[in-house]
C-alpha cells in the first residue's frame, strides 16, 4: 500500500480526484505541516512550513500509482507557457517528498508522499499565500482577485 497527503484538487469531490479515485482503498480527513498558496495555474502549492494544513490521507493499493500522480503533478506546458513564458517548465515542478500526517485532532497516522514546492518555485509563479488552511476553488479565486 502506498499512501498520499492531497491538500487541492486531487482532493476528494476536487476537480481532479478522478485522476487517482480508482487506486484509492481508503481515504481520510488528514493534516501536515506547511504553508498553503493559490498559483494563478488554477491550483495549490504546499512549502513547508508551520501551519496545519487540512487534506486528505489517501491509501492507494499500488505503487504503480505514484507514476500516474508523478505524471499528473508535472505543469501542463501549454498553460504553464501562457502564463509564464519566460520560464522555463522543468524548473518549475513539484517535488514528491515523504512527509508526516496527522488525524484531525494531531495524533500521527505515519507518513505519506506529498507534492511540494519551493518557496522560490512559488514566488517566480506569484503565489499567494492563502490565509486559511484548507483550499478550495472560491478560496483559489478570492486570493488571486485580492492580489
Amino acid at each position: 500500500m502506498v499512501h498520499v497527503f492531497v491538500y487541492g484538487t486531487l482532493m476528494p469531490g476536487a476537480p481532479n480526484y478522478r485522476v487517482c479515485s480508482r487506486f484509492i482503498v481508503e481515504s481520510q480527513p488528514a493534516i501536515a505541516q506547511g504553508d498553503l498558496y493559490a498559483l494563478p495555474l488554477g491550483y495549490p502549492a504546499m512549502t513547508v512550513g508551520k501551519r496545519w494544513i487540512q487534506g486528505y490521507k489517501l491509501r492507494l493499493r499500488d505503487v504503480s500509482a505514484l507514476a500516474l500522480l508523478d505524471a499528473f503533478e508535472q505543469h501542463n506546458p501549454r498553460i504553464f507557457g501562457h502564463y509564464y513564458p519566460h520560464l522555463k517548465v522543468a524548473q518549475h515542478q513539484y517535488d514528491r517528498r515523504e512527509i508526516a500526517v496527522y488525524d484531525l485532532h494531531q495524533r500521527s497516522l505515519g507518513y505519506a508522499w506529498s507534492y511540494q514546492m519551493e518557496p522560490t518555485q512559488v514566488q517566480r509563479l506569484n503565489g499567494v499565500r492563502l490565509p486559511v488552511s484548507r483550499w478550495s476553488l472560491q478560496r483559489q479565486h478570492q486570493a488571486l482577485q485580492t492580489r
